[in-house]
């Protein structure tokens, strides 16, 4: 058999760079997809993939018709597109009574729009070729809700919806449709909180720290598996404890 074909948007992002790396260690060829606008980290990101079968390609995710051109050149140069990682996102936090229209469309538009502009252009070669693996990167925020958040709160959580839906259309085809929702990590983003405000949320996970972002890619990786087909529909929490439900 080839080896499994996979594409992460948001690919050079914190999480996204741990996705591909770990993909990639697990078999896969993996295309890194994200914007080329700042051609420094791109070229961080090269460093950091340290020769594994992992290869960039420029998008932007709020593109539909790009994002179709995407699919079809992976399909063209690999000959199939096998998994779909939904990672790009971005926040623009403000409580609602201060936002404004951009902020609101821009986080939806990546947040959310993006995960239907790939996922409608990749579906249809999954189900044709009778198998498939989309995971869809939400946040605990999307099932919590978060102060100055109404924006990628309700993007997250619409994932759930869209993964649950879509979970129900494939599943005779082959292909698995999942979320996993990460709790707060040892991001860039993260990191560059003020510590009194890092300190206060480490204190309300049970765990007692941050997450880090290979415990996401492991997740991932696992969910992405051939011999994970029975797995569909769910949202798999890693948060440290920080939201439980069943």
């Amino acid at each position: 058999m080839s080896k499994r074909v996979a594409v992460v948007s948001g690919g050079i992002g914190g999480l996204g760079t741990e996705i591909c790396k770990t993909l990639a260690d697990a078999g896969r060829t993996v295309i890194a997809a994200d914007l080329a606008s700042r051609p420094e980290r791109v070229e961080a990101f090269k460093r950091e993939i340290d020769g594994r079968d992992v290869h960039f390609e420029a998008l932007d995710v709020a593109d539909f018709e790009a994002c179709g051109a995407l699919v079809e050149k992976v399909r063209a140069a690999h000959g199939s597109l096998d998994i779909l990682i939904n990672a790009a996102g971005i926040t623009r936090d403000t409580t609602l009574r201060k936002m404004d229209r951009v902020q609101w469309d821009t986080v939806l538009n990546i947040n959310l729009d993006g995960v239907f502009n790939l996922c409608r252009h990749a579906v249809d070669g999954m189900a044709e070729r009778g198998f498939g693996r989309v995971v869809n990167i939400s946040s605990v925020n999307g099932q919590t809700g978060q102060f100055g958040q109404t924006n990628y709160s309700a993007a997250k959580a619409g994932m759930h919806g869209f993964t649950m839906a879509l979970a129900r259309e494939v599943a005779r085809k082959g292909v698995t449709v999942n979320s996993v929702s990460p709790g707060y990590c040892e991001t860039a983003l993260v990191m560059a909180m003020p510590e009194e405000i890092r300190n206060g949320i480490v204190e309300k996970v049970p765990v007692g720290r941050l997450g880090r972002p290979d415990e996401i890619a492991r997740t991932v990786a696992f969910l992405t598996d051939d011999g994970a087909g029975f797995i569909t529909g769910a949202n798999i929490p890693v948060n440290g404890g920080l939201f439980m439900s069943f």
